[in-house]
This record gives C-alpha cells, sequence and structure tokens, in this order.
C-alpha cells in the first residue's frame, strides 16, 4: 500500500473540507437572502441554517475518520 493510502487520506480530507466550504457557503448566502426578503421569518430560517449547516459539516469529520482508517491500513 504505502504511499497511495496517505494520497488517499489527503485527497478524503482535502475534498470533505472543499465540498462542506462550498455548502456552507451556499447555505448562508440563501439564508441571508432569505432573510433580507422577509426578515419576520428570521428566527425559522436561523434554524434550518443551523441544522443544514451542521449536516454539512458532518462531511469533513466523515472525511477525516477515513483518512485514519487509511493512515493505518498504510
Amino acid at each position: 500500500m504505502g504511499v497511495w493510502a496517505f494520497v488517499a487520506a489527503a485527497i478524503a480530507v482535502g475534498l470533505g473540507a472543499l465540498g462542506a466550504g462550498i455548502g456552507n457557503g451556499l447555505i448562508v448566502s440563501k439564508t441571508v437572502e432569505g432573510i433580507a426578503r422577509q426578515p419576520e421569518a428570521k428566527s425559522s430560517l436561523q434554524t434550518v441554517m443551523f441544522i443544514g449547516v451542521g449536516l454539512v459539516e458532518a462531511l469533513p469529520i466523515i472525511g477525516v475518520v477515513l483518512a485514519f482508517i487509511f493512515y493505518a491500513a498504510a
């Protein structure tokens, strides 16, 4: 296995972080847009936003776990 396990670990963490960054940016931008259109819905939009951000953040955590598995397999 050797070097390829480290490459796989780096790709898993890197793509997980990239995807989460893009996802969080989209979630927050759409929430701000919704609040700008309907300020009275701020509370419910923020609640849904935080749930969505929490779900998106699971992706890089899974990537780090996979990276540890790849690292341990090497």
